[in-house]
């Protein structure tokens, strides 16, 4: 039997917090939650959660969560939204913990940054795409991989031109057919812009190059993403839309949990559809892809930029349609410094003119 390990969880309100917390209710003879952090938004639920697994760490706030990530455990889970991630990312890396990642804008935000601090196998992904990913390539030698293909479901706007983008509601952006996310990332699987993070995410933790990353839109997200060889073979992690296996390896790598999750019901008939992206109605791809390639900077400001943007469209204040254009706008004025060899001070700055410009973007 594996021994029990020490589990820090930041964003335990959140859904990958929540999801986990089911994880470790059903698995206490494996985890032991020791540190739990969330950002206030639902507190009653925090403190729910502390009366219930009394951790030796608690406390709300982005200070918080740096102070438990520091803490002496076996994995910091990383459920926090956003840039906020950032701080409490780094400081599981230099506590030398094993840090399960579902905040992937602290990695696109400060990419070498945060891969010059991590030792390697430190960083595990908990994000459904790169851990599918990750176990699809215990398949093969980095040399034997050709391309890495990330599937997108489409989100609740799949085949939508962009003219029929122009009135869409922040309501009808939310209802993403096939995953329970919270706010944020629902919209930004509507824009593509959570896609467009996982392919620069894709390159930072796999280190392929970005013309080797392709997106794939698979509506029924059941295959959650593909590694193909140069034999010519693809290996597909494939499972029912749920992230509690992600976590559960992020918790237990590179161990399986059993039961995490039901299988797919192979015994019923399954169409796999796969569809190429549109670039036209869906350009977020593209522009990350683009900011990936300027490196630096470019990624924190591409996700500050949108940051700002989905907060305006869920005020109303921005229409579905120019949240992209805004977040192309402000890097097309972004500065990218030549050196690769950021300190976090550098990433913050960034990330705040990001969100500044895109403000005065904004205004009336």
């Amino acid at each position: 039997m594996t021994d029990r390990r020490d589990i820090v969880i930041l964003g335990s309100t959140g859904s990958i917090g929540t999801q986990a917390i089911d994880l470790v209710r059903a698995n206490p003879d494996r985890f032991r939650v020791v540190g739990l952090t969330a950002g206030g938004s639902n507190p009653d639920l925090f403190e729910q959660q502390v009366s219930e697994l009394r951790p030796a760490y608690a406390g709300l706030g982005e200070d918080a969560s740096v102070e438990a990530a520091s803490m002496d455990a076996d994995v910091v889970l990383n459920g926090i939204t956003g840039a906020v991630g950032l701080r409490p990312t780094l400081a599981a890396l230099d506590a030398g913990t094993t840090l399960a990642l579902a905040n992937k804008e602290s990695l696109v935000m400060g990419g070498p940054l945060v891969l010059e601090r991590a030792r390697p196998g430190q960083i595990v992904p908990v994000d459904s795409e790169h851990s599918a990913v990750a176990q699809c390539l215990r398949g093969g030698a980095a040399s034997e991989v050709r391309r890495l293909v990330l599937t997108a479901s489409g989100g609740p706007f799949r085949g939508r031109t962009r003219a029929e983008l122009a009135e869409v509601t922040p309501e009808q952006a939310m209802a993403h057919p096939t995953w329970d996310m919270g706010p944020v990332i629902t919209i930004n699987s509507a824009t593509l812009v959570n896609k467009g993070l996982e392919v620069i995410e894709a390159h930072l933790l796999f280190g392929i190059p970005y013309d080797r990353i392709e997106v794939v839109v698979h509506p029924t997200s059941v295959v959650h993403s593909m590694v193909e060889f140069v034999d010519g073979s693809t290996l597909v992690q494939a499972s029912p839309p749920t992230m509690m296996i992600p976590i559960a390896l992020g918790l237990a790598w590179p161990d399986r949990v059993p039961g995490a999750a039901a299988p797919v019901d192979w015994s019923k008939p399954e169409t796999w559809e796969f569809h190429p992206l549109d670039d036209e109605a869906f350009p977020a791809v593209a522009l990350a892809r683009a900011a990936g390639e300027q490196g630096a900077t470019a990624p924190a400001v591409y996700n500050a930029a949108n940051e700002v943007c989905v907060d305006a469209f869920r005020r109303g204040a921005l229409r579905f349609v120019d949240i992209v254009p805004t977040v192309q706008a402000v890097l097309s004025e972004h500065d990218v410094p030549s050196t690769e060899h950021l300190s976090v001070d550098d990433v913050l700055a960034a990330d705040a003119w990001a969100r500044s410009r895109a403000e005065a973007l904004l205004e009336p």
